[in-house]
């Protein structure tokens, strides 16, 4: 079994000012860095033989500061990037509530099948090792949903820099 310590990036200023980010790099916060910090802190004891981030900045920098004290690096992947939201990112996400889904969104089928791949390949590359994966809300809440044979709409919402276990067979 692989455990998967599945965690979401520290709070951003787009979470601040309610933009959808999507795939955009983000910058953390004060309060992200030190939600970070929370995180780092709360996995202290825990073995962890691997970390990973999306390739998207806010994710990289939250991971960074749990693998610099324990002297390693971060390993990103396109697969945990945030959901695409299309024509929707950039914009303030209230102002979205009676707009019409444009077609640019990517779809929950191909976010579920994004988050299959990832798990396939964090158990092929870290066998029965435990690793740190920093992402997003929504393709966390992907990832877990395809974990438990769930729809993504019982899934609970990830605060910033929570984490969840998970322990995958390959």
């Amino acid at each position: 079994m692989t455990t998967l310590y599945l965690a979401r990036h520290g709070e951003t200023e787009d979470n601040v000012n309610r933009i959808m980010q999507g795939q955009t790099q983000g910058r953390l916060t004060g309060n992200g860095l030190r939600q970070a910090a929370a995180l780092r802190d709360r996995l202290r004891d825990a073995r962890i033989d691997a970390i990973v981030a999306s390739d998207l900045r806010r994710a990289i920098d939250t991971a960074a500061v749990v693998a610099t004290p324990r002297g390693m690096t971060v390993e990103t992947t396109p697969l945990l990037r945030e959901r695409d939201w299309g024509s929707f990112t950039g914009r303030f996400i209230p102002s979205l509530r009676d707009e019409p889904w444009p077609d640019d969104i990517e779809s929950l089928d191909a976010l579920k099948a994004r988050a299959a791949s990832f798990m396939e390949w964090l158990t092929g590359r870290w066998p029965g090792m435990a690793v740190l994966a920093v992402g997003h809300g929504i393709i966390n809440k992907a990832v877990q949903a395809v974990y438990f044979g769930k729809p993504m709409s019982e899934i609970p919402r990830m605060e910033n820099a929570e984490v969840r276990i998970l322990e995958l067979a390959r």
